[in-house]
C-alpha cells in the first residue's frame, strides 16, 4: 500500500525501478511488518477455533504460504515468528530481491520463494499449513473490467486456495476493497468454495479501505 493510502498500479508499480524504491523504503518496510504481524495475530483468532472443525493452533513450525510476498517484508516476520515459509509472487524483480535478504536470515533454510501467478499455484494438494496474504489480493482482478472475469477469477483463487490448504487451514487476507460492491465480490467468493469466515475491520462503519478477511476450510 502506497503513503498516500492509494491503491498503486499493477505491475508498473513495482518493476524495474519501481520495484528497488518499494524495497527501500522504510516506510513500506514498517507498513507491512506491521501489518504481518497483526495478520498472525488473526491467524490465532479464537474465533476460527471454533469455525469449521473445531481446533485450536498448536505453537510450533506450521507451513505458511506468503501469498504475494513482494521483496519478502511478510516472510522475514514469518520466518522470524517460528513459521517454516513459502513466499510466491508473480513478479521477478520483486522476489529477486526477497530472495537476496533471505540469505542474511538466520533461520533461511525456513523460507523459499517460488515466482509464479496467484492464480495458477505450483502446490500440491493438502500441503499448506495456513496462508497470509498482506496488500496483494486486490490485484489479482485489478485488470479485469467485466464483472464476469472478476467473478472467475476469484473463483478460481478460491478454488486453488481450497486445494492447496490442509483440513481446517486458515488464510488471512489484508486488502483494501474499494466499495462493499467489491467486498461482497471477495467474501461470496470463499463461502461459494467452502470457506468459512468473517471480515475484521478497525471501524464497523468502515466500507472501504484497509480490512482483514479471516477465512476457515470447512
Amino acid at each position: 500500500m502506497s503513503e498516500n493510502n492509494r491503491l498503486p498500479k499493477f505491475p508498473d508499480s513495482y518493476i524495474g525501478d519501481k520495484a528497488k524504491e518499494y524495497n527501500n523504503s522504510k516506510w513500506m518496510e514498517r507498513n507491512q511488518k506491521k501489518t504481518t504481524l497483526l495478520c498472525i495475530q488473526y491467524l490465532y483468532d479464537t474465533k476460527l477455533d471454533l469455525l469449521s472443525t473445531q481446533d485450536i493452533l498448536e505453537d510450533k513450525e506450521y507451513i505458511i504460504l506468503d501469498l504475494g510476498c513482494g521483496t519478502g517484508f511478510s516472510s522475514e516476520v514469518l520466518a522470524e515468528s517460528g513459521f517454516r515459509v513459502i513466499g510466491v509472487d508473480m513478479l521477478k524483480d520483486m522476489l529477486y530481491k526477497a530472495k537476496i535478504k533471505a540469505k542474511d536470515y538466520s533461520n533461511y533454510n525456513n523460507v523459499h520463494y517460488i515466482l509464479a501467478d496467484i492464480n495458477y499455484l505450483p502446490l500440491k494438494e493438502n500441503s499448506i499449513d495456513h496462508i497470509i496474504s498482506v496488500s496483494a489480493y486486490n490485484f489479482i482482478v485489478s485488470e479485469k473490467r467485466e464483472l464476469g472475469d472478476k467473478l472467475k477469477t476469484l473463483n478460481n483463487v478460491a478454488t486453488t486456495i481450497y486445494k492447496i490448504l490442509k483440513q481446517a487451514g486458515r488464510a488471512v487476507i489484508e486488502f483494501y476493497p474499494k466499495d462493499e460492491k467489491e467486498l461482497e465480490l471477495f467474501t461470496s467468493s470463499f463461502k461459494k468454495n467452502n470457506f468459512n469466515g468473517f471480515i475484521v475491520k478497525s471501524n464497523l462503519k468502515q466500507k472501504s479501505g484497509q480490512q482483514f478477511l479471516l477465512l476457515k476450510k470447512k
